[in-house]
């Protein structure tokens, strides 16, 4: 057996680097209507996931590290073998002649969400259309645009959007594809539906590939927890304060160890499932990690995992690079460290960003060089023993950035490495096994936690937002914990599977102020409606807060028109005169909209208003109010003061109590007192108003306002003659 000197004398002339490219989408299922709200798992499967690892065919000498996480691949195998759908998809398979108004609006507001420098540029036709709706966009602005997109130019949209999120790789090597791309514009719904048959055709080649060029020994897959939480936050919240001291945590403490067991458990046997055998490694959400949590997943089995080399300098007590960014001591970062039984890689984080975010921007040759000038200045000062750099970073994202998708830029990198006998591409299991011996020593006394994001977790927790939105899910799996212990009996692992999406790291990603999207809304819309399923399935009524957005700007709606008096209408479901509303703030209701939601609305206008003792609403449909009450059911539900609603049927075209009064004609006019709803002066109160189906009340197909909720403030006697001076 070679001694330790002999293996180290041998391997000193190579410099080994690991890539390890994270594959990650979070749970888009909308829990109450089965189909996915989002396509990103089934756009970025057709533009990033496979190319990335078939791209190795032509470099047997470039080996990699994948990491998949298991809510992708339960998505990605959703859309093969069940034919699920997104909402996206359903848009596209319509010809055009049969989308309705709020559907077209959908696909102008929607089908640009593309990079536009690297991928609607590039098609003429696809710039023309963008230039044709416009670069910003408002609802109402597109309910007016859309009038001018012929059914021609809605196909081209539909067609386009569809190929440029399929990698360039595929359209060049597919003739039908090849000959659409060339074609450019004018496709027919035939040419439309290859794009999408193109797309799951890829799409089913995806995990048999991984599986191939797995099983050849080219590359090593792990794992991540089921649906990517923040292992460390959901161990303890109060974990934060440790690498953020003064943090401002939720108001109540969340602690979960065995959520952090249970997702590491269900990532590892899906990932079996699929593979055949366990992973030997993890990247942890964000590389988000603690003692605790490291403590679960060595007795999980798991042999390594992989943080952020901030996390290791706050661990280390050392300030690792000077203020040139140059590392002061490349040996203490390019090797494994043990925490007790378990091995840590930490990536190189200048490297992993300047791929991830800088690189684009440049020319390839130029991005390549650098990028190799830096690992042979590595290369330079090593100390004898086998460095390793790991470069880990997002496997998808990057890549609509660079010119070609990226395809360039890596053909050049792997030419290069392919051609520099002094590197030596590895996986990080093939690394431990030739060199742990080495490296055995090199122990962790401690762990600070922290995620490779400034190595600590204030993205996920600390603002506002990302607070409250904690609090939702303690209060929501508090619920489930009780009703199991009280119904054991009963199944809740459908319960558990929503909780357990409700952790994932992507809702809180959004939440706060770090970061902005497009979709952001959908995001809070998702998360919410995940903790309401829960309470669904257990019988429970959700608590009326979760209908209040978490994103802080649309938590109370402005009336478009403001309160001006007090109004005291005639309850008889009409308008008996001009004055009878005048003072009311309104919400014209057909103009809100999201990209999640229709656009046509049932209710056009709602008005609402009060005098001394009650609160007023009237709704304004599309068609008289009493034709619509044959269908439908009106809930008024509170949000202060909570759990508090009314519903109006048509069961009686009057009705009158001390609770509610109302009346139904051309118009919906309801008296609800304040007496009633327990609330005094200059008390607050917020509703939302549902309309239900009247065999069904809580079948919701429609709420106002679409997201947030109405706020008034219950006026004092002198409300009337304040405003006259105002």
């Amino acid at each position: 057996m070679q001694d330790l000197m002999s293996i180290s004398l041998n391997m000193n002339d190579n410099l080994y680097l690991s890539f390890l490219w994270h594959m990650h989408q979070p749970y888009y299922k909308d829990p109450f209507k089965g189909t996915y709200i989002l396509p990103w798992v089934r756009l970025h499967g057709t533009k990033d996931y496979l190319d990335m690892v078939t791209i190795l065919d032509e470099y047997p000498r470039v080996k990699q590290n994948f990491n998949l996480v298991p809510s992708l691949l339960e998505q990605l195998i959703d859309y093969v073998d069940n034919d699920a759908r997104d909402e996206f998809l359903n848009v596209t398979l319509k010809d055009p002649s049969e989308l309705s108004h709020g559907e077209l609006v959908f696909i102008l507001e929607n089908f640009f969400l593309a990079n536009w420098h690297t991928m609607i540029k590039p098609f003429p036709r696809y710039n023309e259309l963008l230039q044709k709706r416009g670069y910003s966009v408002n609802k109402e602005g597109l309910s007016r645009t859309v009038r001018y997109f012929s059914h021609q130019d809605i196909r081209d949209l539909q067609t386009l959007f569809n190929l440029v999120w399929i990698d360039p790789y595929f359209r060049e090597n597919d003739r039908g594809l090849k000959e659409l791309t060339q074609k450019g514009s004018n496709f027919t719904e035939d040419e439309k539906h290859y794009v999408i048959k193109k797309q799951f055709e890829i799409l089913r080649a995806i995990i048999p590939k991984y599986k191939e060029v797995y099983e050849r020994g080219q590359i090593e897959l792990s794992v991540s927890p089921f649906y990517h939480p923040i292992l460390p936050l959901l161990y303890d919240t109060n974990s934060a304060i440790v690498s953020s001291p003064g943090i401002k945590l939720p108001s109540r403490r969340f602690s979960a160890p065995e959520d952090v067991e249970a997702q590491v458990r269900m990532g590892l046997e899906f990932f079996e499932s699929i593979f055949g055998k366990r992973p030997s490694g993890l990247w942890p959400s964000e590389g988000s990690i603690s003692e605790e949590v490291i403590r679960i997943l060595t007795r999980l089995g798991i042999r390594w995992c992989a943080s952020d080399e901030e996390v290791l300098g706050r661990s280390i007590g050392a300030v690792l690079r000077d203020q040139s960014g140059r590392l002061k001591e490349p040996s203490l970062l390019y090797r494994p460290y043990y925490f007790e039984e378990m091995s840590l890689i930490f990536r190189d984080h200048r490297l992993s960003d300047l791929i991830g975010f800088v690189y684009s921007g440049w020319r390839v040759e130029e991005a390549v060089e650098d990028l190799i000038s830096q690992l042979r200045e590595v290369h330079r000062r090593r100390d004898g023993r086998p460095y390793l750099v790991s470069i880990i970073m997002d496997g998808e994202n990057a890549w609509e950035y660079y010119p070609n998708d990226g395809r360039d830029f890596l053909n050049a990198l792997y030419s290069k490495i392919s051609s520099e006998e002094w590197i030596e591409t590895i996986t990080i299991s093939e690394y431990l096994d030739r060199f742990a011996e080495i490296w055995k020593d090199q122990r962790l006394n401690k762990i600070v936690p922290g995620s490779w994001i400034n190595a600590n977790f204030n993205v996920w927790i600390g603002h506002e937002e990302d607070n409250l939105a904690w609090d939702h899910l303690k209060e929501a799996r508090d619920e489930l914990v009780r009703f199991e212990r009280e119904n054991s009996e009963v199944d809740t692992s459908s319960a558990w599977k929503l909780i357990y999406i409700a952790e994932g790291s992507d809702w809180n990603w959004w939440y706060g102020d770090e970061h902005v999207s497009e979709t952001q809304e959908e995001f809070d819309e998702l998360f919410r409606a995940n903790l309401i399923g829960v309470y669904r399935l257990i019988g429970k009524e959700p608590p009326s807060s979760l209908l209040i957005p978490i994103l802080r700007e649309e938590r109370a709606v402005e009336s478009s028109i403001a309160i001006k008096g007090f109004i005291t209408p005639k309850l008889d479901g009409h308008v008996s005169s001009y004055f009878e509303w005048l003072h009311a703030a309104s919400i014209d209701v057909s103009r809100s909209g999201g990209s999640m939601h229709k656009t046509e609305t049932l209710i056009e206008r709602v008005y609402y208003g009060f005098d001394r003792d009650n609160l007023y609403i009237r709704l304004d449909g599309k068609t008289p109010m009493s034709e619509y009450l044959s269908q439908f059911v009106v809930i008024v539900k509170f949000i202060q003061p909570d759990s508090v609603k009314f519903m109006v049927k048509k069961e009686e075209k009057d009705y009158s109590s001390s609770d509610l009064r109302f009346g139904i004609g051309q118009v919906l006019e309801i008296a609800i007192p304040f007496s009633f709803l327990g609330v005094k002066e200059n008390d607050e109160i917020g509703f939302i108003i549902l309309l239900g189906k009247a065999d069904s009340p809580d079948e919701v197909i429609e709420r106002i306002p679409l997201r947030g909720h109405i706020k008034v403030t219950v006026p004092g006697p002198y409300f009337e003659a304040i405003m006259w001076q105002v």
